[in-house]
Order: C-alpha cells, then structure tokens, then sequence
C-alpha cells in the first residue's frame, strides 16, 4: 500500500517532529529518598509521591520479593555491603531501629530498605515495584537515536469513521551500541525502517499520541535486541508497546478495526510509567 499517496494530508505544516535528544539541566532527584512519613518526620515535599519511601518500624512477617528473605530479618544484600553506609545495614532484622524496611508511597508495597537501594542501582532514574509494576520515578529506556514524524489525514479506517487519521513515521539509521544495549560496541542494524503507524484523529486517539511522543522523549518505544519476527540479532524492535501498521486490515492483528486497541495501548503506556500525570 503507497502511504504517502493514501494519505495525503488536507492540512498544511501540521507535521511534527519529536528529538531523541536528552534535555540538559540539573540531575533529577534520588528516586529513593527515606523520609518518616506519617510519623510525624520531616518529609522532601519535591517529588515526594514519585521518589520517597516510609519507613515501617513493625514489618510484617512476610518474603521480601527481591531478595527472597523474611522482611523481619537481614536483607540478602546485606553480607556484600555490609560496610556501605546504609541505614539498612544496622537495622534489617527484628526489633531495630525500623528503617530496615521500607514501603513505596503509593502502592504501600514492602521491602528491605537494602534490597530497593540495590535495584535502583541497576536503573537509577526510576524504581518498579516488583509487586505491581507501579513505576517511581521517570523511566528511561535506550532507544537509539532517530525521528518521530506525524501528520495528519483525512483517510478514515475501520472501525472509527467519523475522524481522520494521525500518521505517525519512526526512522532510525545503523549504528553503534552504547553500553545500555546488549552488546556495547557492536554495530545495529535498523531493519525495515521506516516504520509507519496509524491512529484515529479523535479525542482518545489524540491523547495517545500525546503519550507516545512522551514515551519517545523517554526512548521507550523501541529498543536492540532480537527480531520475533525474522529472528534477527542486534536490530531495532518494538518495546512493548504495541502500534498499529496497518490501516485498512487487522487480518494479521496489527490493524483496524480493533475496539480495544487504544484502551490497551493507554495501558502498555501506563505500565511504562507515561500517564498524563507525568507527561509536561
């Protein structure tokens, strides 16, 4: 199918583009910060909601789910750093100081302070919740560089003939790997690039692009790894957050009309941490 001639936009310079860049400015705050919660402590209002845990004095008898140990004892991570100034070092086991253990803010979840100070050392921008996936802090991926171009069309689809269509064109060029991907050093290759998707021009599916341009400023939409579909290695591929490539078909299920497609993708942005509560 020739997109370009399919979709000829009857609007004039309503194309945009979204950088891949990296904003520049101060570094964004722990994600991990201890603060007392409601027992009356001094609390870091900035961030407080993304960043913070409370302490739990009384930890109930249960497995921390990171290090796979009694919540009322030492965290698993204790004997390899144990001289590191933490407060979960003098205090993870039964009857101490209480800032051992540690619940997230929101979802209440929890853990060896230990355990979580040691997961956000493997991505220090943002903690998961091993429970429930809710994200604190803004998760970062390692995308590689490239553009996100979209336009607009009056070309309607399946399944939503009352709007138009949003187009959206990713491009990305070969090149090297960084030490975020698998193989730093070695050379990717962008197969089957560009790569075109397609929404409805209506209200939900407009706040969808406006989350998938967020989710490419944080570099999440794609990813190097290995191909499902051609079995290639050390490629671009999707993440994890699904698109739709074709518009006029869902024969193969990445097309239209699909009813539950932008409910879904509004979810696979939300367990990726893009919300409307978290995008500018």
């Amino acid at each position: 199918m020739n997109t370009r001639r399919l979709f000829r936009s009857n609007r004039t310079n309503t194309s945009r583009n979204a950088s891949n860049s990296s904003s520049t400015g101060s570094q964004p705050p722990a994600v991990v910060q201890l603060h007392e919660g409601a027992e009356g402590g001094s609390q870091n209002p900035e961030h407080a909601s993304l960043s913070t845990v409370d302490k739990v004095s009384s930890p109930p008898d249960e497995i921390c789910s990171i290090c796979i140990v009694s919540l009322r004892h030492q965290s698993g991570f204790n004997e390899d750093i144990k001289h590191e100034d933490s407060p979960g070092n003098a205090s993870c086991s039964q009857g101490s100081n209480g800032f051992g253990t540690v619940q997230l803010v929101r979802c209440k979840h929890i853990f060896h302070f230990v355990c979580v100070k040691e997961m956000v050392k493997a991505s220090p921008k943002f903690l998961q919740c091993p429970y429930c996936k809710a994200i604190y802090g803004i998760r970062q991926g390692n995308q590689p560089q490239g553009s996100m171009k979209v336009e607009w069309a009056p070309y309607k689809f399946p399944g939503h003939p009352d709007c138009g269509t949003i187009i959206i064109k990713y491009s990305f060029k070969d090149g090297i790997q960084g030490p975020e991907h698998p193989n730093p050093g070695e050379p990717y290759r962008a197969h089957a690039f560009p790569r075109v998707a397609f929404l409805p021009d209506n209200t939900k599916g407009n706040k969808v692009l406006k989350l998938l341009q967020e989710a490419w400023k944080r570099r999440l939409i794609f990813t190097v790894g290995t191909s499902a579909t051609s079995g290639l290695r050390d490629v671009i591929v999707w993440n994890d957050i699904h698109h739709k490539t074709e518009p006029s078909s869902n024969i193969s299920g990445h097309g239209y009309p699909d009813e539950f497609y932008l409910d879904t993708v509004l979810m696979e942005l939300e367990i990726a941490g893009v919300t409307d509560a978290t995008t500018e």
